[in-house]
């Protein structure tokens, strides 16, 4: 009944570690706990969750200070969709709402990790330490944040579950769900598409894998074709994004340049760390190529680093749209489960500290958006 357990306690606990870091800096900072769970982004998504797309504050804008009728667009609909159902709830109010629902993803999160580190790690304190891993990430306080990010992995690591296990029904619809949540699940659509493909070309599992084909793209599909129909053009979204917010593919110029200067002049704490952090990515990286693990989490890792980093976008972001990334834990939840109980904890606890103060302090002491 305990092991039962153990995952939801295990990321509660740390999620708890986080919000008392969190609250510290706050009052340091002379900020308030709750304005700074519903920062940046989250005002989006309490907006439009309580007032839809059409009836967002005018107040707010874009990236470059500019309103358009089709800015609120510029985010996906999933996350909203779940904080108005639960604000239904009598005396919830939609802030709680969505802190709520991120708490509760990220639990289903920590379920669907601790299943995957114990099919490619080979025990259950592999999976355990790979949800302590992903709860005590850099950045992981948007997981307890009016942020989309818990909503998203929790769908993106049961879709992987699913690919690993071969339940293609399963794959299907969490990608298909991910798809009305984040951008980034197109990388999550190639990897589940092209593994399905794979089955089928092998002949596995019948005509399940069609499923997988037909389903994951659906949700993201219908909301980019939505917005499509709304600025009358088939590109719209992307339009939006690249005005707004000067999101766009460069493929890495503008994080090739960023790394150089917070490396080679005299840059902020979290510049200098967020550079460290993505190398420590891309390490991670070739060893889960190593490792041969089961190549689609290669793959899906890979898609999202790739995504994050060759994009132009807010250079303050890179950790956090890193966040999905989670089979780049993987050897190191591996590593640390051969490890003795001693040297497993020590690290644990190291990493829970730093990702608890990285995150608070990019809410507090750092002024610009995450």
């Amino acid at each position: 009944m305990i092991v039962a357990f153990a995952p939801a306690v295990v990321y509660l606990a740390i999620r708890l570690v986080g919000l008392l870091v969190l609250a510290w800096l706050s009052a340091a900072n002379d900020e308030a706990l709750v304005d700074n769970l519903q920062a940046w982004d989250g005002h989006w998504y309490l907006e439009i969750a309580a007032n839809g797309y059409a009836d967002v504050d005018p107040s707010m804008v874009d990236g470059f200070g500019n309103r358009y009728p089709e800015t609120p667009m510029a985010f996906f609909p999933g996350y909203p969709w779940l904080i108005m159902a639960l604000s239904l709830v009598p005396g919830v109010s939609v802030t709680g709402a969505a802190i709520t629902a991120s708490l509760a993803c990220g639990v289903v999160a920590a379920y669907g990790l601790a299943r995957l580190g114990r099919l490619v790690g080979g025990s259950r304190l592999a999976g355990l330490l790979l949800v302590v891993l992903f709860a005590a990430a850099p950045m992981s306080v948007v997981l307890s944040m009016a942020y989309s990010e818990a909503l998203f992995c929790a769908l993106a690591i049961w879709a992987m579950v699913g690919v690993v296990e071969r339940n293609w029904l399963l794959a299907g619809l969490c990608c298909a769900g991910a798809g009305l949540v984040r951008p980034t699940a197109a990388a999550l659509i190639g990897v589940v598409g092209l593994a399905a493909l794979v089955a089928i070309v092998r002949r596995r599992d019948t005509w399940r894998p069609w499923l997988a084909i037909v389903l994951a793209p659906a949700g993201m599909l219908a909301y980019i074709g939505w917005v499509g129909l709304q600025t009358d053009s088939l590109t719209g979204y992307f339009a939006l994004q690249q005005r707004g917010w000067s999101s766009a593919f460069d493929g890495g110029q503008a994080t090739f340049k960023f790394m150089i200067e917070a490396l080679a002049t005299d840059k902020s704490v979290l510049e200098t760390f967020t550079v460290w952090i993505v190398l420590a990515a891309l390490v991670l990286l070739v060893l889960c190529v190593r490792q041969r693990m089961p190549w689609p989490l290669v793959a899906f890792a890979a898609a999202v680093v790739v995504l994050d980093l060759g994009s132009d976008g807010l250079m303050y972001s890179k950790v956090r749209l890193m966040l999905p990334a989670f089979p780049l834990l993987i050897p190191v939840a591996i590593g640390l489960a051969r490890r003795r109980t001693t040297t497993a904890v020590t690290t644990a606890v190291l990493l829970v500290f730093f990702g608890s103060w990285f995150g608070a302090y990019s809410l507090t002491a750092w002024q610009y958006a995450i």
